[in-house]
């Protein structure tokens, strides 16, 4: 596989609207094959919020580092999907807040001015017992048998309403370490394909102490990468406006586009 090495500039001249926002740890699900779609997912939040507080946590088995930059790390993970998340989190407390992005969606709009808010409001200490939080409603986060009938008010009065279950738990959002990993550790050992896992965290119950929420208003657009291992039409042309090398294997695309929000 053919792979390309990226050096991330800073931006000077783009300012955060927040302030010193805290930085986070950016838990990237991923493995070798899908170097590329990882590189296109972080180039795309440099080129919408250049200043965004992540630190994408990349596992690999045998690829060496593509991008070089202090906002990336390379973690050396087993390659079956279960060890892999483990393995990433292994380090980390249960009520570590992090950003949860699997390389199969990438950011194509960002409202970067409220999830900067958002941001600010889930790494106080004192959030008001948040375990989570989505800042892209759509898909099942419109159905009201996916939430529950109680709304949460942040600090700064932005609606956010609890989920009652693990419907798009694959979105990109913000997550206690808790919710990933007992979710992981929940599912079998052995993990054919990134598909199944939707019937297994269909079948898992929500444990009710642990607080995850969508805003009510949406804040964001995605884009998915592929579609049953095949690439998306808008994942490939968006890769290559990236300039991001399309891997040898991808000989054909969805011929259509998958976007969520």
């Amino acid at each position: 596989m053919k792979t390309l090495g990226i050096v991330l500039m800073v931006q000077q001249k783009s300012r955060s609207l927040v302030v010193n926002m805290k930085k986070i740890k950016a838990i990237v699900l991923t493995y070798d094959k899908y170097r590329s779609f990882t590189d296109h997912m972080i180039l795309c939040y440099e080129k919408l919020w250049p200043q965004h507080p992540f630190i994408f946590q990349v596992p690999y088995q045998d690829i060496e580092p593509t991008i070089l930059s202090d906002k990336v790390d390379y973690i050396k993970c087993p390659s079956d999907i279960k060890g892999t998340v483990l393995t990433l989190l292994k380090d980390l407390d249960d009520e570590t807040l992090v950003y949860w992005c699997i390389d199969d969606k990438y950011p194509i709009y960002l409202n970067v001015h409220e999830i900067e808010k958002i941001h600010s409001d889930v790494c106080q200490q004192d959030n008001g017992g948040i375990d989570g939080v989505l800042f892209c409603r759509c898909r099942g986060m419109l159905e009201r048998k996916n939430l529950v009938k109680k709304s949460f008010f942040s600090r700064r009065e932005d609606v956010l309403i609890e989920r009652k279950n693990y419907q798009q738990i694959w979105l990109h959002q913000y997550l206690k370490v808790k919710v990933i990993r007992n979710l992981f550790k929940a599912f079998p050992d052995s993990i054919s394909t990134a598909k199944v896992m939707d019937s297994y965290k269909d079948q898992l119950e929500k444990p009710a102490d642990q607080r995850i929420y969508v805003t009510r208003d949406n804040f964001a657009t995605f884009g998915e990468s592929t579609s049953r291992g095949v690439v998306t039409e808008n994942c490939f042309n968006s890769m290559k406006n990236h300039g991001v090398i399309i891997p040898e294997w991808v000989t054909e695309t969805t011929k259509s586009e998958i976007i969520m929000g």
